[in-house]
């Protein structure tokens, strides 16, 4: 069966059904941060009047990744509506992607996307890119790897086909075949679940490394379910036309991150007070409202947070 979907872009479907791919790839590849010249129908919110604060400029020039006036950022861009392409298979766009330019307009440069595999971006930072904004869960297992600056806040939520057809229940998965994307937090619990169950009666965790991939095996139903970020899961639900439904509540609310080479401290402070900036004088409202995930949104932007949910 295919999905019937209102946008090709907003869910990003597998490789087997996009309308384009070429662009997307399955390395880093560089992305437009502009849009301009495209004939999307998806376009992000216009960041173009954000001015440069200048001290938080001098603070990020001396940060040690920063290069050439670009600030570049990892994204895994099958993620909708936080990064994703666009209906011309090559702009990205999403409430991260406007993120990133918003955030890069403060310090006063460039934005530069990159497209990357969700389990690459972390090993990456400092290296490839200087931030992974990605709705990357903040656990205290990745931060040991890298710094976050919070500025999200999101849970995790099951989708089934209309109808919850193998008449699933969320407490008990045993037996199911969940779709997940490699490398997430939903990933990690899904294998928790397989583990507690019985011989006989075992769940298949099914990891993909595009979401989009999770999503379209639940509707091709060779999965029966896929767990997703509850932002994602409810946009991706939201554009096939009833062919998917979150089963259950949104469970497990945490804070996202923006992750940051460990040790940064002159680009962590810089990027942590871009973002409360933003918070501060509207915009950062303004860019969540604009793809409706104002539900998520937090007051305070801080660089390692004690309290993750």
């Amino acid at each position: 069966m295919s999905l019937k979907l209102k946008s090709v872009a907003a869910l990003a479907l597998s490789a087997a059904m996009m309308l384009s791919v070429g662009a997307c790839g399955t390395s880093d590849a560089d992305d437009s941060a502009s849009g301009s010249g495209s004939s999307n129908t998806v376009t992000g919110y216009d960041v173009s009047t954000i001015k440069k604060d200048p001290e938080l400029a001098k603070l990020v020039a001396s940060a040690d990744t920063v290069k050439d006036g670009e600030l570049s950022a990892g994204m895994e861009l099958s993620y909708a509506p936080a990064e994703f392409y666009a209906e011309d298979g090559k702009t990205a766009v999403g409430y991260d992607v406007d993120m990133t330019k918003a955030i890069a307009q403060t310090l006063g440069l460039k934005p530069k996307i990159v497209s990357a595999m969700f389990d690459t971006i972390i090993p990456s930072i400092g290296t490839k890119y200087d931030l992974g904004i990605t709705a990357m869960t903040i656990t205290e297992d990745r931060m040991k790897s890298v710094d976050f600056v919070s500025y999200y806040r999101a849970g995790s939520t099951w989708a089934v086909k209309k109808g919850n057809p193998k008449k699933l229940d969320t407490s008990n998965m045993c037996g199911a075949k969940i779709a997940v994307q490699t490398g997430t937090v939903q990933e990690d619990e899904a294998n928790q679940i397989a583990k507690g169950c019985k011989a006989g009666n075992k769940a298949e965790v099914m990891s993909y490394k595009r979401q989009a991939e999770a999503a379209t095996a639940v509707a091709t139903g060779k999965a029966d379910v896929f767990y997703a970020d509850s932002p994602v899961a409810g946009y991706a639900i939201s554009q096939t036309d009833g062919q998917l439904e979150a089963l259950g509540k949104v469970e497990g609310v945490a804070k996202q991150g923006i992750a940051i080479e460990k040790g940064n401290t002159q680009l962590e402070e810089a990027v942590q007070k871009a973002v409360q900036k933003l918070m501060d004088d509207g915009t950062y409202m303004k860019i969540l409202k604009h793809w409706g995930v104002e539900s998520g949104a937090l007051d305070k932007a801080e660089i390692n947070p004690s309290s993750l949910d």
